[in-house]
């Protein structure tokens, strides 16, 4: 089950929400050259019937669009009013990255490598440890968004660790293509809701500087199935139901360009493919040279690379090696 903080009164960031309030308040982190004050909406719908505290959070890399765009369509689509308990959503974190089509704060930091952060520290860490200290410790669970970087298409899946087998469990209530058993790294999100004791999924679908309405549906069915099974999802929501299970791997590996050239991709993402398939070709400009990419192993493909362009040693293909149940 998860933990459920019932207190009538909510507050963030100095101001109390009670219940059944819907309530947008603007977290002021810094601002601009300009003198213009950077603000984060942090949106909060509370029902009148206490319960969990549910926390969806995305952008924390500014590029990561599909995030923001789930999230997004949660709030548009009022899912995000819950039956009971509370829900605080949170489009974009790093508004910086956001407004430069960037994945880093102006400081050149990765914000999902800098947690739980520092009171004197850099931009980031400092934002890391205001974000830590006033507006993560009302949450009881945490839904966070992401994509593949660059031009590296993730599948759908979650990321969750392995030695969590509750997370294990509700990440296959989530119900995506594929969950990845990945251990946290220092300086995450995913790390410093564990050290706070709250717990956390992390979507990953699409890729950086992209929108795609395929990922998004995955995304926004599979929160809608997790508030379903916290009983927090309004009867007027219908979820589809899937007849697949998620798929479970335990291992994968990166297969990298062998030349550089023009990349043809020629399989979908998180096809089954066989050892020795042909997955792409790699080409030179001037109809000379041609290499054929083949699967190193039978397995699925969670992620494509999809530059037009390649050089020898870029990663190209990501493919399972090892599943788990």
């Amino acid at each position: 089950m998860i933990r459920e903080k019932e207190k009538d009164l909510l507050s963030i960031l100095g101001e109390e929400i009670p219940l059944g309030t819907s309530k947008t308040i603007n977290f002021n982190i810094a601002k601009l050259y300009t003198s213009t004050k950077v603000e984060i909406p942090i949106i909060i719908e509370r029902s009148k019937q206490p319960g969990p505290t549910v926390l969806i959070t995305a952008g924390i890399h500014g590029d990561e669009i599909n995030g923001v765009e789930v999230v997004r369509q949660i709030i548009s689509k009022k899912i995000n009013k819950p039956a009971k308990g509370t829900i605080i959503c949170i489009p974009v974190l790093n508004v910086f990255g956001f407004l430069s089509m960037n994945r880093f704060f102006p400081d050149g930091r990765d914000l999902n490598r800098v947690f739980p952060g520092t009171k004197n520290g850099s931009l980031a860490s400092r934002f890391a440890h205001q974000f830590v200290t006033e507006i993560l410790p009302v949450a009881d669970f945490c839904l966070d968004f992401h994509t593949g970087g660059a031009s590296r298409f993730n599948a759908p899946h979650i990321r969750v660790d392995p030695e969590n087998e509750k997370l294990v469990a509700l990440a296959k209530v989530f119900n995506t293509s594929f969950i990845l058993l990945s251990k946290k790294l220092d300086g995450s999100f995913r790390a410093a809701c564990a050290k706070k004791g709250v717990d956390i999924l992390l979507f990953e679908g699409g890729k950086s500087q992209n929108s795609n309405r395929d990922i998004a549906v995955e995304g926004v069915l599979g929160t809608m199935r997790i508030l379903n099974h916290m009983e927090m999802l309004k009867p007027v929501f219908t979820v589809p139901s899937k007849t697949e299970s998620s798929i479970v791997i335990k291992k994968s590996s990166w297969m990298r360009a062998k030349y550089s050239g023009l990349l043809h991709i020629k399989i979908p993402i998180g096809k089954y493919v066989e050892k020795g398939e042909i997955l792409a070709t790699i080409t030179d400009p001037y109809g000379k040279m041609r290499h054929v990419v083949k699967a190193t192993n039978t397995g699925y493909i969670i992620n494509v690379n999809e530059a037009p362009i390649v050089y020898k040693g870029d990663a190209i293909f990501r493919i399972t090696t090892q599943l788990g149940s």
